[in-house]
């Protein structure tokens, strides 16, 4: 069967593409392949769901700001009731007086950005947050709006639901093999027997990206990461507590009536995950996160963990940031990867983006050609530092 579009990965970053292939006028047939379709190990249902402005280049602010953007009137683009939890509370990234500049020179570009971040030092801080200690602390970048977290099941749900009504195949399946002739991919084969031509292929397959591309005999430096993330109850509760990173580069932030904390993984040395290893390494919250969580908010002290889950990133190893765009090779293989954390909140500007480039010949409301894959090849980083 032949397809003038095949998307490998049927999660948001695929589905995101598939969507706008169709808004953007798109009217060929699109295949949406995806091995695990009630996304039990997908990165973005696995993942914590915030969206943040505060990134260190100002092509992954404005990613973000689509992102922001389409939150605020999801109700005009998938109809009335269309909701996915959305609390608008912020992200507060602490610094040491060690990472002082890199903080205030992030600030700068995001302020370029019209993103309405706020740096204040560590006794304004302690002032705007009583449960906060600064101890170790010298300031910290506060979002006040246009940053929080969000339900990543009922964003999905919102796409799926959606392309349900454009005339998409979903297919299950894992791709196994893919065919290439000289510089162009003709067809995938799926580990059924079942083959798909494909006039253009995109890779959007999560953290099994590396693999999906290496079919094609190209390299990306896209892995998957493993990231642990803990469940707590506490006896106090801080209505007005943000998406807290520590200088550690442990974050904590309120769920309901309980709070989520991760970040522990030290990536130095750090190995790609075995693509079956989804259980949660306890120790990390035993002896890594829950000293620093009862020395940055002291209330935190007395906690109960309750449960815990693990995720896999699609880590890029070459700069932590996205890969985006046809190979310069081989132009009908076109890459969505290695997001290496902020998948979830860039994959509508991404599909945007990308809808625009194979429809229209080239980006338009969002430019993403410094995420294109010269780099990867040239071996030059493009590299974002605020990865959390």
């Amino acid at each position: 069967m032949g397809y003038d579009v095949v998307i490998v990965g049927g999660a948001i970053v695929g589905s995101s593409v598939a969507y706008y292939l169709r808004e953007e006028g798109f009217s060929g047939s699109i295949a949406l392949i995806e091995r695990d379709p009630q996304f039990a190990h997908a990165a973005t249902t696995l993942s914590c769901a915030s969206i943040r402005q505060q990134f260190s280049i100002p092509e992954n602010i404005r990613l973000s700001q689509f992102t922001l953007a389409l939150f605020r009137r999801l109700e005009e683009e998938f109809g009335a009731g269309a909701d996915i939890g959305f609390r608008e509370k912020g992200y507060l990234i602490l610094a040491s007086e060690e990472g002082l500049p890199v903080l205030k020179a992030n600030h700068a570009i995001q302020a370029r950005e019209g993103a309405d971040i706020l740096l204040e030092d560590v006794d304004a801080l302690t002032r705007r947050f009583s449960w906060l200690s600064g101890e170790g602390i010298a300031a910290g970048a506060y979002g006040r709006s246009g940053e929080g977290w969000f339900d990543a099941n009922d964003m999905l749900t919102l796409f799926r639901r959606a392309l349900r009504q454009k005339n998409v195949d979903f297919v299950t399946g894992e791709v196994a093999g893919i065919e290439r002739t000289r510089n162009k991919v003709t067809a995938l084969t799926l580990a059924s027997g079942e083959r798909l031509e494909a006039g253009t292929t995109v890779n959007a397959a999560g953290p099994n990206a590396g693999a999906v591309a290496a079919m094609a005999g190209l390299a990306l430096p896209v892995e998957p990461r493993k990231r642990n993330v803990f469940v707590f109850e506490a006896r106090d509760r801080f209505d007005d507590m943000p998406l807290l990173v520590d200088p550690s580069g442990i974050y904590v932030r309120p769920e309901g009536s309980v709070y989520i904390t991760g970040g522990a993984e030290p990536e130095d040395g750090e190995t790609a995950a075995d693509p079956a290893d989804f259980d949660p390494a306890w120790p990390l919250f035993e002896e890594v996160i829950w000293p620093v969580l009862a020395t940055r908010v002291p209330a935190f002290e007395a906690i109960k963990p309750t449960r815990a889950w693990a995720g896999h990133y699609d880590y890029n190893t070459l700069d932590q940031n996205a890969v985006i765009g046809p190979h310069p090779e081989v132009s009908n293989f076109i890459f969505a990867n290695g997001f290496s954390g902020h998948g979830l909140q860039q994959a509508p500007a991404v599909g945007k983006a990308l809808a625009e480039l194979i429809v229209h010949g080239g980006y338009r409301s969002i430019d993403c050609s410094a995420f294109g894959y010269a780099r990867i090849a040239e071996g030059r980083p493009f590299r974002e530092l605020n990865v959390i």
